[in-house]
């Protein structure tokens, strides 16, 4: 990705404000905090659009690769628009492309991706994405 991208290159978006607590000495939102806007619309996507119940389904997804690349400061009391595409559906993994932007805004001030893998809750052992999760995670691909 690159920061000439606009929202229009997303295809879901999640409204997520700042908190206070969010910006670090430098008067800006803090590196890692932007990692919690990224996990964040991606799982927000799986749980209402792909029917992932976080507490009992036996297959979850966890991280294993992740990147942010920043490009503009976010700064409390911002809004951000953080917009979701799948990039790649493997057949037991999915790679995210995430923009965060400025909400009033479709300058891009952070792109990142990350991969989950689609796992047995009790053995960690990779599963195929099931059915239900396949099919609104192929409808946000842009692959």
């Amino acid at each position: 990705m690159s920061k000439q991208e606009t929202k229009a290159d997303f295809k879901h978006f999640l409204t997520i404000p700042t908190r206070w607590m969010d910006n670090d000495i430098y008067g800006h939102v803090n590196n890692v905090i932007y990692y919690s806007y990224i996990d964040t619309v991606a799982n927000e996507y799986l749980i209402h659009h792909g029917g992932l119940d976080i507490h009992h389904d036996s297959v979850i997804a966890v991280a294993v690769e992740s990147q942010c690349k920043y490009f503009r400061p976010i700064v409390f009391p911002d809004s951000i628009e953080a917009g979701l595409r799948v990039g790649h559906l493997g057949n037991t993994s999915v790679r995210y492309e995430i923009g965060l932007f400025n909400a009033c805004e479709d300058t891009l001030c952070a792109s990142a991706y990350f991969v989950h893998v689609f796992v047995r809750r009790e053995s960690y052992k990779p599963v195929p994405i099931p059915g239900k999760l396949r099919r609104a995670l192929s409808k946000i691909s842009i692959a």
